[in-house]
């Protein structure tokens, strides 16, 4: 266990109290890995965020067994309280709690409180040793800044003096997954204002993955030209000016060796050619495809890097959603692949999504529990905060904003979206990220979640349907502040001649808030025959009817910003045996069945390979089974694409801002 760690656990010794609060206003106890420390100590963190729904779960769960001399869900709750007045709370917990104090002030005390607090709770652990070990006084925000840059992130702008150290500092962050927050990109900014990289958009490479991206395969494209190699796609980047041009030191070794691994990986894209220069480096072409087969090499190269870097039992949910990414790339890729070329790499993916499928059921099984109490402040960790995210971003001044949820999209289907409309649309960018569905990843559980901003168990009565979704994305936004008329939900959008009736709904200058359900994805994988692949061959028919680009474009210009996400993917599944139980089965998908009690659960034959796994989020009477490892419940040897279980493909779905910095005539 580490030093911070530590620290924050020594506020709460055992058997003191059952019942406490936490006067928490930098939420230093929704760090997964506090959350995960205090678990295992017997301790549940319960934010308190509205008093009906916490005082529902705080009788029914802990109260009630108490005050039978029973454990409960864990031997002690804490209320965690995101402030400090005791007065917000109800008079009987605060006579009854044992109170305590934490915040980042007092744990930081020789740094600037308003710096910190901007700081990502991952760099707290860091952050904590280099303070202990390295601060001596109370320096102002500047000092703070270089401080954080130089022990957390390795980097001293004051020593950025060449193309190359810059762009080298630039992809290494973003390649482990560490864009700098915003303030310390700006601080950097503003120091290489006046030096020979002043011109280039420092802040918004450093910070945005997306733009950065954008900025690199933009210059890629120009550094091919010098050889004659043109690429569609770059005609259409500069041509929008999505980014400003930047020249990107390719040549020098330390650049060099991130962008192989990023060209590998699929962050950024190859350029097809046919046939190159004599004079071309060697070293180029791991970002060119020359022929199909290059395009199966770089997918199998791919394979073996993901493969060589697995998230851990201990990782945490970013390196998962990282990890999701990597490995959509990878699957969008291979799907794109002729068969030939497909079936000669096929076992090579198969392996790694096993592999990535095993890891991630021993994470879920520690930390899945701990995901639903995360603070969403800066991105949805699971889909129900999704729309707790969008309230934060309609108070930060986007006062239009549309939520698209594709049913069904899985991260890989997603990407080949993405990169249809990087080619297709002018102005296109999409700043990228995931999160977590609920499991079990189907629609009446997930989808509703996402919807009502709720956790299961907080809509019992219509957990095995969609039909109250409406009235739930109503009621969310009604407690934020919204008119009923200022909300639209809609929902079997798929076809362009749709979109005439949605634009007149979306139009009306009363309408604030639109949540959209893009179902054409779903209803493609409910209707495969030919798995995965074959999906990706309908996706690509579907894109080229313009319906993706032109929905975009609509929702654009009618000033609203948009987000784009999904309630759970996909996954192909071999049959492992039908389930011949009758009625018993509650609701039934071909990854999961459910049940309502103990007794029917375990009714389940033993030789067919499937385990429990019952997250504290769902109603007590809702029992999840799911098939082991990628099977399904059908006849055995079937092949079939399907949702439901716990696999990467099917759990962790896309979180994307979609941006048309221009649209078209």
């Amino acid at each position: 266990m580490s030093a911070w760690t530590d620290r924050i656990l020594q506020e709460f010794p055992a058997d003191l109290s059952r019942f406490w609060i936490a006067c928490d206003p930098d939420d230093l106890l929704l760090d997964e890995r506090i959350l995960h420390s205090l678990r295992e100590r017997g301790f549940e963190v319960l934010p308190f965020e509205d008093s009906v729904a916490f005082r529902t779960e705080y009788e029914e769960r802990y109260r009630a067994a108490w005050d039978r001399g029973e454990e409960g869900s864990s031997k002690a709750l804490v209320l965690q309280l995101r402030g400090t007045d005791l007065n917000t709370l109800p008079w009987d917990y605060v006579r009854m709690g044992r109170k305590i104090s934490l915040s980042l002030a007092d744990l930081f005390p020789k740094l600037s409180y308003g710096v910190i607090r901007q700081i990502d709770s991952e760099h707290h652990e860091a952050l904590f040793l280099a303070h202990n070990k390295h601060a001596t006084q109370l320096p102002g925000e500047g000092a703070t800044k270089d401080f954080i840059l130089t022990h957390i992130f390795r980097i001293s702008p004051y020593l950025l003096n060449r193309p190359e150290d810059f762009w080298r500092e630039v992809l290494r962050l973003h390649y482990r997954g560490a864009g700098l927050p915003d303030l310390l990109a700006k601080h950097v900014a503003a120091i290489l204002k006046d030096t020979p990289l002043g011109d280039l958009p420092i802040a918004e490479v450093l910070s945005s993955k997306s733009y950065m991206v954008h900025a690199v395969q933009g210059a890629w494209s120009r550094f091919l030209s010098q050889y004659g190699i043109q690429s569609d796609r770059a005609s259409n980047e500069e041509a929008t000016e999505v980014v400003p041009a930047v020249s990107v030191p390719f040549e020098h070794p330390d650049v060099r060796v991130i962008v192989d691994a990023m060209f590998l990986e699929g962050a950024l894209q190859p350029v097809g050619v046919h046939g190159s220069p004599a004079d071309l480096p060697g070293w180029v072409k791991v970002g060119l495809v020359e022929d199909p087969h290059a395009l199966g090499d770089l997918v199998s190269e791919g394979v073996k890097r993901i493969a060589a870097d697995l998230p851990a039992v201990d990782s945490s949910h970013r390196d998962w959603v990282e990890m999701a990414r990597r490995l959509g790339e990878v699957i969008s890729r291979f799907n794109s692949l002729s068969a030939g070329i497909a079936e000669s790499i096929q076992q090579q993916i198969r392996a790694l999504q096993h592999d990535v499928d095993e890891r991630l059921k021993d994470w879920l099984f520690q930390h899945y529990a701990d995901l639903p109490s995360l603070p969403a402040a800066k991105g949805p960790v699971m889909v129900h905060h999704v729309p707790r995210y969008l309230a934060l971003r309609r108070s930060a001044g986007e006062e239009r904003v549309a939520l698209l949820v594709f049913d069904g999209l899985a991260m890989d289907q997603w990407i080949q979206i993405r990169e249809h409309l990087a080619a297709r649309v002018p102005g296109f960018s999409a700043d990228e990220g995931g999160c977590f569905a609920w499991l079990p990843t189907m629609t009446s559980v997930s989808r509703q979640a996402l919807f009502s901003g709720l956790k299961p168990r907080e809509f019992p009565n219509s957990i095995e349907t969609t039909s109250q979704e409406p009235s739930l994305w109503t009621r969310f936004w009604q407690e934020n502040g919204l008119r009923k008329s200022e909300i639209i939900y809609q929902k079997g959008l798929k076809r362009t001649e749709q979109l005439a009736d949605l634009e007149e709904a979306i139009s009306r200058p009363t309408t604030k808030v639109a949540g959209l359900v893009v179902d054409m994805i779903d209803e493609i994988v409910h209707g495969a025959m030919l798995g995965k692949r074959g999906i990706a061959g309908q996706i690509n028919a579907w894109c080229e009817t313009g319906f993706v680009e032109k929905l975009f474009l609509l929702l654009t210009e009618q000033r609203y910003q948009i987000y784009l996400t999904a309630d759970h993917g996909n996954v192909d599944a071999e049959g492992i045996g039908r389930l011949s139980q009758g009625v018993v089965s509650e609701l039934r998908g071909e990854r999961v069945r459910t049940y309502r009690n103990e007794t029917l659960a375990a009714s389940v034959p033993p030789e067919i390979d499937a385990f429990r796994f019952d997250s504290p989020g769902l109603p007590p009477d809702f029992l999840p089974l799911y098939a082991g490892s990628r099977g399904a419940f059908v006849p055995k040897g079937e092949q079939i694409v399907a949702h439901g279980g716990a696999s990467v493909e099917e759990l962790i779905v896309p979180f994307t801002k979609i941006t048309l910095t221009r649209t078209t005539s």
